[in-house]
């Protein structure tokens, strides 16, 4: 064995000796005591959220506009009007629709007289053809003019229709049940329906039910599913949280500065009126849920106690040190140290306050939010389980100080009292 070898293994040696004279003297000392920390088993709720933001807005939201182009002549609802199904909300100006109905009206008797009097004349040279008396060529032609004169008749017909349909166009009727929420004309207006339908009113459907669009990240779409809870809140009423249902997930994506959302439906109750169209929401999605089992702070499952500091506090509570803390079955057919498995759920161990005594337990866990696991077995309701040992030193409030550290750590000059 070399020098230095030698002399690496006197320092461990020396450090060793150091660490448990100090270890001895620190823990015999009525100045110092160990303070445990735990957290009580618990019947409570798992949950995990996603978040998103979105728009509130009708479930139905109808755009009403025109088929012909005139001037707006009278508007007979407002802003947020109440207004019912095939009710009058506004009227163009109908003198010229009124003149083409009736021009097409004179043409349409035009072409009917005309009508009657081929067909009288096609009767007298039926008759004369059948006795022989007028030519083939005479017969054929005035069938001709008869057959012409129904086809202006029906063409005269359908122009009169048209115009009488342009005319119910100039009345403008809600076509539904609801509640005006846009009006974007006023009287004397123009309005030209030559290329596509101007919109003049947009009505809601019903306001006591709203729908919130929601955007949510392509990273958390396939954590949602339909019927998942909601809760959301708007600027407008910061105080108070509304609650929905998720009733569509679109299949259509979002592309917007190259981020990929998508769009989900959550239908929202609003019997107070609250909700209005067009305000932002902060959504809260609860895309797991399991309430009524037994939890656990997921950070008791990261504890390990240092060995000394355990034996000491059973030696401080006159309690006998651990032995053989990890249980294990014996395995007699190959010799091996097996640990009791359960198919449901991990295995882990805690740390279990019974008492004065720490003892350690193995548990099977399911699902956890990050900062609650759920308890299948090895814990009851009550049962204490150990966060944390910290070594609190008894000295003058100026140096009584708490930690989590062990005490064989170096500590910093100070002075001492005389």
């Amino acid at each position: 064995m070399n020098t230095k070898l030698k002399k690496i293994l006197i320092y461990i040696g020396g450090a060793i000796i150091v660490s448990a004279a100090v270890y001895k003297i620190w823990f015999s000392s009525e100045d110092a005591s160990i303070v445990v920390e735990t957290t009580a088993v618990k019947t409570g709720t798992i949950s995990t959220v996603i978040t998103a933001t979105g728009t509130v807005e009708p479930i139905t939201q109808v755009e009403v506009g025109t088929q012909v182009s005139g001037v707006i002549d009278h508007i007979y609802v407002d802003y947020n009007a109440t207004v019912k199904a095939g009710q009058l909300i506004a009227e163009l100006d109908k003198t010229a629709l009124k003149a083409t109905v009736a021009e097409a009206t004179a043409a349409l008797n035009t072409a009917l007289n005309e009508q009657d009097y081929q067909q009288k004349s096609f009767d007298r040279i039926a008759k004369l053809h059948d006795s022989n008396v007028v030519s083939d060529t005479d017969y054929e032609e005035a069938l001709y003019k008869l057959n012409n004169a129904k086809g202006i008749a029906d063409q005269k017909r359908s122009d009169l229709s048209r115009a009488r349909t342009n005319l119910s166009y100039a009345s403008i009727y809600s076509p539904i049940d609801g509640v005006v929420v846009s009006r974007s004309v006023d009287v004397g207006q123009t309005v030209a329906a030559s290329y596509s339908t101007p919109t003049l009113f947009t009505i809601a459907q019903d306001l006591k039910q709203m729908q919130v669009e929601a955007d949510v990240d392509e990273a958390d779409i396939g954590q949602v599913k339909l019927g998942q809870r909601v809760v959301f809140t708007v600027d407008a009423y910061p105080e108070d949280e509304f609650s929905g249902t998720i009733t569509q997930v679109r299949l259509e994506p979002v592309e917007e500065s190259n981020v990929i959302t998508y769009t989900v439906i959550i239908k929202a109750d609003n019997q107070e009126g609250k909700l209005m169209p067009g305000l932002t929401a902060s959504i809260s999605i609860y895309t797991l849920e399991i309430k009524d089992v037994l939890t656990l702070e997921s950070k008791a499952l990261n504890f390990k106690p240092d060995p000394q500091v355990l034996n000491a506090y059973q030696e401080q509570r006159h309690a006998a040190p651990q032995q053989n803390i990890v249980k294990h079955v014996r395995n007699v057919q190959t010799g091996y140290n097996v640990y009791i498995k359960n198919q449901q759920g991990e295995e882990k161990t805690v740390w279990v306050k019974e008492g004065d005594n720490i003892q350690e337990r193995t548990i099977h866990i399911g699902t956890s939010d990050g900062v609650l696991v759920q308890v299948l077995e090895g814990l009851r309701e009550g049962d204490e389980v150990v966060l944390s040992m910290n070594v609190v030193s008894a000295q003058p409030a100026a140096e009584n100080e708490t930690t989590s550290e062990s005490p064989f750590m170096p500590k910093p000059p100070g002075n001492k009292k005389k």
